[in-house]
């Protein structure tokens, strides 16, 4: 089989209940999303995928998608529809479309979104000789309820409880889950809900695994979720800076910024940080201060430097959105300290943005470049030959360009 996922299949037939009143008249994937219906996004998301063929699984009200989205040439990709009575659960939708069905297929729920790793998730499944390859959010955060417990030696799921009753459960599926059609022919003529039919039987078999991710997801599963729906899909265009040696002279090996006096600006750093404000990207600091931790400083030595920034930055007409740090030290085993995204999550969840879509990151330690690459953000090495400013010029040149 080439490794290579062309088809995306969605469950979008059920009647959407929590949405009611608006599924009194409208399938659930026409709910819209700053006035766009939720089902454009996922559609665009597949295209963005190198999706060719998307395959709908209605029933509810099934001819107001169909009138919406037509035959996918309008998205410059192919869609077909497979339509059952609004009643049926997915496992028996996905039976009844069977032979529409690829080798191997994206699987989609119509009210889930997330900006996930797609080449990663397909190279896991061919990697895993997976029979079921799922998208995962890690819910470190307690977003939701845990569903699932992934092995922490490997990307296998040791258990899948829908009820979400074991005890030491850690992450939930959120769709994007790439299947085998062979796990689709195994299932009997109606076997009801999908997941529990065969999620929990690979689960044990040792076929079911996880690619799993710490960007929040976002859903208009019910009318709770809605107004972080509606955030996220607004569109916050952010850039995230390092401090030291990006915007200020960096100390010496083993040495650290410990007062306002030790904070000199890089030339050019000021102005850098008024043009992203200029042109409307949030601006986040991201930095490391493991000086904190190996006593060499204090929080409120941190926080003089920091005021002693904001406030000349204030005096020429910029100013940085929110400030983050680690203060831990080497071996802390933390999930902020750079290389490893912690900060970059964080700031994603509290200001609902979209990661891969929206954000980049610049700073001048391999590590920074490291830690965007692991949250799915370009990013960008400083270097004296490549000072901020440069960087920031280029970059807001190139953002014009592609517009």
């Amino acid at each position: 089989m080439e490794n290579k996922i062309s088809q995306a299949v969605i469950l979008a037939g059920g009647r959407g209940e929590r949405l009611r009143p608006f599924t009194d008249e409208h399938p659930k994937p026409l709910y819209p999303v700053q006035k766009v219906p939720f089902i454009r996004y996922l559609i665009q998301q597949c295209k963005e995928f190198g999706i060719t063929e998307i395959l709908l699984l209605l029933g509810y009200l099934a001819e107001q998608v169909e009138e919406e989205l037509g035959d996918g040439s309008a998205f410059g990709l192919r869609i077909l529809y497979d339509v059952t009575p609004p009643e049926y659960d997915t496992g028996d939708r996905l039976v009844h479309a069977k032979e529409a069905l690829k080798e191997a297929f994206l699987l989609l729920y119509c009210d889930n979104y997330c900006p996930i790793d797609f080449p990663k998730l397909t190279g896991d499944y061919f990697e895993n000789h997976a029979a079921i390859q799922l998208s995962v959010y890690t819910n470190k955060d307690g977003y939701t309820k845990n569903n699932l417990k992934i092995s922490p030696d490997s990307e296998q799921v040791l258990v899948y409880d829908k009820a979400r009753q074991t005890e030491g459960l850690l992450g939930v599926d959120i769709g994007y889950a790439v299947i085998s059609k062979a796990v689709v022919e195994s299932l009997p003529e109606m076997p009801g809900n999908f997941a529990k039919a065969k999620f929990e039987e690979l689960a044990k078999e040792g076929k079911l695994f996880a690619t799993s991710t710490d960007h929040r997801y976002y859903s208009i599963g019910s009318f709770a979720r809605m107004p972080l729906t509606e955030d996220f899909f607004a569109r916050k265009k952010a850039v995230f800076l390092d401090r030291d040696g990006t915007l200020n002279v960096r100390p010496e090996v083993a040495r650290y910024v410990t007062s306002p006096e030790d904070f000199v600006w890089l030339p050019g750093a000021k102005e850098a940080v008024k043009l992203l404000n200029d042109n409307g990207y949030l601006v986040f600091l991201i930095s490391n201060q493991s000086g904190i931790a190996r006593g060499a400083m204090t929080l409120e030595d941190l926080a003089a430097v920091n005021a002693k920034m904001e406030k000349e930055l204030k005096e020429a007409g910029a100013h940085i959105d929110k400030i983050y740090f680690c203060p831990h030290g080497w071996d802390d085993g933390c999930d902020c300290r750079k290389p490893k995204p912690g900060m970059l999550y964080q700031a994603q969840r509290e200001f609902s943005l979209n990661l891969p879509a929206d954000c980049a990151l610049f700073g001048d330690d391999p590590r920074d470049v490291q830690a965007g690459e692991a949250a799915n953000v370009p990013s960008v090495l400083i270097t004296e030959e490549y000072p901020i400013l440069q960087a920031i010029k280029d970059f807001l040149e190139k953002q014009e360009s592609t517009k």
